[in-house]
């Protein structure tokens, strides 16, 4: 695995929670692996699990870890060619990437979407220019469009907590929220549930909140909430702004908020979020204080989810 920017570069979604799930039983086995080497954990947006949970996992694998707050540590970027360098940016991606390549083994970045232009967003400029400057393996842990470290924990979380012989049904469910939030997270969990043939999936959301068909795929999409959610195993919640009127809340209905009303129509589901969440806002409190959240234990994931994907780069290098 040369770079993990979506789920197209890995040797499938299988293989890698079979990598993840074998670190959770085991953490220091390949203590060894990134010894002498450095990750560079590059953060232009705040982070809690992606930060912490990754930099745990690169020292499991015996890796120094470097953590760089761009907006607050350092210079402005500029990540446009060819612009005459005016106005309040200080430093060229060309030079800083180039720059950050020769301090790291390894260089991952967190970068969110401005939510205004969304050809801009979805062409991945920021984390692009990165991968095409620094000459080392890239690892998203956020992108404008895609969160595949956080996709890759819910793979693994649905196939530790599964038993049945078959099937579970997996919905995604959109929630209302206070703020426009990115596209990233729920693309990303359409992708990779899409990729992986262990589970059911569909999607459920108010008309408006289309996702780009290029990550929906063949999934089904539901309009009626509580017709998606009958015998469903699992729920995904997430919230999400509008992708054709790209970056609007276009509606803020407060019955999709996940309730224990909503569950009696499912099959026990479990409950997850990739946090952090706004009780009572997405999901109420008796959910998430409840028996059918497992978001804690999803979080603790992001450890071993991370831990896979860096092993991974680290045996190709």
């Amino acid at each position: 695995m040369k770079q993990f920017i979506s789920v197209d570069d890995v040797p499938g979604v299988p293989r890698m929670v079979d990598i993840a799930l074998d670190y959770k039983k085991n953490p220091f086995k390949d203590k060894g692996l990134g010894a002498q080497k450095t990750l560079g954990m590059i953060f232009l947006n705040p982070s809690l699990r992606t930060r912490l949970s990754t930099q745990v996992a690169a020292r499991n694998l015996g890796m120094e870890v470097i953590v760089f707050n761009i907006g607050k540590e350092g210079w402005a970027l500029e990540m446009n060619d060819g612009v005459v360098m005016n106005g309040s940016t200080t430093e060229h991606v060309k030079e800083a990437a180039a720059v950050m390549g020769q301090y790291f083994d390894i260089l991952s970045i967190r970068t969110f979407p401005g939510l205004v232009d969304k050809a801009e967003d979805y062409t991945e400029k920021y984390i692009q220019q990165f991968i095409k400057y620094a000459g080392k393996p890239v690892i998203s842990l956020e992108s404008a469009t895609l969160h595949p470290l956080q996709s890759l924990t819910d793979a693994l979380t649905i196939r530790e907590t599964w038993q049945e012989n078959r099937k579970p049904k997996v919905v995604m469910t959109w929630a209302p929220h206070v703020k426009a939030l990115p596209q990233a997270v729920p693309n990303s969990f359409a992708e990779w549930m899409n990729n992986w043939d262990e589970v059911d999936f569909s999607i459920t959301h108010p008309e408006g909140y289309e996702l780009d068909p290029k990550f929906v795929g063949n999934a089904p999409v539901i309009y009626n909430q509580q017709e998606a959610l009958k015998d469903a195993d699992y729920i995904y919640v997430k919230n999400w702004s509008s992708y054709k009127d790209y970056g609007q809340i276009i509606n803020s209905d407060s019955s999709w908020m996940l309730t224990n009303k909503h569950l009696e129509v499912t099959n026990n589901a479990k409950v997850m979020h990739c946090l952090p969440v706004r009780r009572n806002l997405v999901i109420a409190d008796e959910v998430l204080d409840g028996p059918n959240s497992i978001v804690v234990q999803e979080a603790g994931n992001r450890t071993w989810a991370a831990q896979a994907v860096i092993s991974e780069i680290l045996r190709n290098q």
